[in-house]
């Protein structure tokens, strides 16, 4: 019988609840895996119970704190089965010599294709009309051809470009705005490149796919300057907006809806924003396709066993 070479935990809700056969490489490089809270997202003291056994976790969402990662004495790989690790503590994890990999473009076309569905969605009340149709009222809102609109999207990185093309290709004028522009994106027909303030006060659409900074973009200042019934979608992050100001620019009429898939905590609580009719929910599913979870999965795998490979 063949000795362990270490634990792994695996806590993303895609893999926990029915498992993937991608995992299985990590069993046949010597691993053993851990799936305690199947389908569940963990909380702090469930990771301080599991984690300081284990040498390599393959992680979700859920925040990692630098108490987790200081009780992790055995931890040597945070592997994410996605781009964004904000998630994590990254100073602690560079202090403690703990490396973190994610899976940068694995689920950028999932994410890109929701972006363009929550656009369309907003701008044809399609969520609203199935809700009232099977309440009995047969109403209807006008909605406004997506052809000919201008597109904003903040944060031109693989998800960026991806919905940029897609937009073009179905007559949208796409600008973007990116600390870091991309040289064949920049020569696309039908796209150009914007300074920021240009982006958010003339756009018909605003996308976001940024990380967040140290305060929220899209605050009360910046919202009074929207062209007035903007459509927001947010496929990035909840702190990139500042929940009161969006609920009075609904209200107002400066914003026409807001569509998001992403929340400060998971499952959602449902406050005076997200339960606000101009406002449509998904529950985290951007990167939630077969596809992007198949690839998420076996680059997040990869990542683990090429990394005690390298450094064994």
């Amino acid at each position: 019988m063949k000795t362990s070479k270490g634990c792994i935990l695996i806590t993303p809700r895609s893999l926990s609840k029915e498992g993937h056969p991608a995992l299985l490489a990590l069993e046949e490089a010597g691993f053993t895996i851990r799936i305690p809270w199947p389908g569940k997202q963990p909380d702090e003291q469930q990771l301080l119970e599991e984690l300081p056994s284990c040498v390599g976790y393959l992680a979700g969402v859920e925040p990692i704190s630098e108490k987790v990662l200081v009780a992790a004495k055995n931890l040597k790989i945070i592997s994410r089965n996605g781009v964004g690790i904000d998630n994590i503590d990254l100073k602690a994890a560079q202090r403690l010599n703990i490396a973190v990999i994610g899976t940068p473009g694995a689920n950028s076309q999932s994410v890109a294709e929701l972006a363009l569905t929550l656009m369309l969605d907003t701008l044809r009340s399609v969520s609203w009309s199935n809700k009232t149709l099977k309440q009995g009222s047969w109403s209807r809102k006008i909605g406004s051809e997506i052809q000919g609109k201008v597109l904003g999207i903040v944060g031109c990185g693989n998800i960026g470009q991806r919905l940029a093309r897609m937009a073009i290709g179905i007559g949208m004028n796409v600008i973007g705005y990116d600390i870091y522009q991309n040289e064949d994106l920049r020569q696309t027909s039908g796209f150009t490149y914007v300074q920021l303030d240009y982006l958010l006060s003339n756009s018909d659409v605003i996308s976001l796919h940024c990380p967040p900074g140290e305060k929220p973009l899209l605050d009360k200042d910046v919202l009074d300057t929207v062209r007035k019934g903007v459509a927001i979608i947010n496929t990035a992050r909840a702190a990139l907006i500042d929940r009161a100001s969006m609920v009075k620019a609904l209200d107002a009429g400066l914003v026409g809806s807001y569509a998001t898939d992403v929340f400060e905590k998971e499952p959602v609580e449902l406050d005076e924003l997200y339960s606000h009719e101009k406002v449509i929910l998904t529950p985290h599913i951007g990167g939630f396709t077969k596809e992007s979870v198949e690839r998420s999965t076996v680059a997040a795998v990869n990542n683990i066993v090429r990394y005690f490979e390298e450094n064994n």
